[in-house]
């Protein structure tokens, strides 16, 4: 069993994840640590990283990017593999989190949902099929609570389908302010936050007289929790590298 320290521990989906480790027999939360600092499962909560007395296997951070810092600190003092489930970083702090992978073993990703992964595959697949004969427009829509817009996985999808088509597509976020036809390299970006809409996700390929879509929507923040869990359980046996959601289920080309 391995012992993971949960970075994020009082918010959404901190609670999710200590749920369901509670109900596994391959991993427990030995630790949390967030701002509030207030216990509610049976393992301590510490406002700091630095803090901790316990000796984890593994971190998981589902948090803010400001965190990211002194996580990675901890972790390259420590030698402990991390999970970085967060979202919303700046170019700067995602350069970090690339260089200390060339130290310790770093997982990743923009979504841990097994379901938007295998979209992103197929999606990659349509792009390589169709290539620039459709136009690619993506869609996202999350809960009005989220703070960044486009989300990361809108992102990661589009840099994906970006390079199967050459690597020269420009991202348009808000056509409004445009006053022309579309370009054969955009691909459009849109995001809609309203209500309690846990993530949905589609790609749109608009071809003359036919359109494809593969779309994906979550019911619940447990889709997200248990690929957090399963990739801690992954990295944890893993050596210093970046790691992602394609290395997890083993279909990295």
């Amino acid at each position: 069993m391995i012992k993971i320290a949960l970075n994020g521990a009082g918010g959404k989906m901190g609670r999710v994840i200590a749920s369901l480790a509670a109900g596994r027999k391959d991993c427990e939360i030995c630790a949390g640590i967030d701002l509030n600092s207030e216990r509610y499962s049976t393992f301590p909560v510490y406002k700091k990283i630095f803090d901790m007395n316990e000796d984890p296997d593994v971190i998981i951070d589902f948090s803010s990017p400001k965190a990211i810092s002194d996580l990675l600190s901890f972790c390259k003092m420590r030698n402990k593999p991390i999970v970085v489930a967060t979202t919303g970083y700046s170019e700067e702090e995602t350069a970090l989190i690339k260089a200390a992978a060339r130290q310790i073993p770093v997982f990743f990703t923009f979504n841990m949902s097994l379901g938007i992964n295998l979209l992103l595959d197929l999606s990659q697949k349509a792009a390589r099929v169709l290539g620039r004969q459709f136009d690619v427009e993506i869609i996202e829509k999350h809960h009005n609570l989220k703070k960044d817009a486009p989300s990361g996985t809108a992102i990661m999808i589009a840099e994906a389908l970006n390079r199967q088509l050459g690597g020269n597509m420009r991202y348009v976020y808000d056509r409004h302010t445009l006053r022309k036809e579309r370009d054969y390299e955009e691909i459009g970006i849109h995001s809609i936050r309203g209500g309690n809409i846990v993530g949905e996700h589609s790609v749109v390929f608009a071809g003359h007289d036919e359109i494809i879509e593969i779309s994906h929507s979550a019911s619940s923040k447990e889709v997200f929790a248990n690929g957090a869990l399963n990739a801690g359980l992954f990295l944890s046996k893993q050596k210093k590298g970046i790691y992602s959601m394609t290395d997890l289920l083993g279909c990295k080309e």
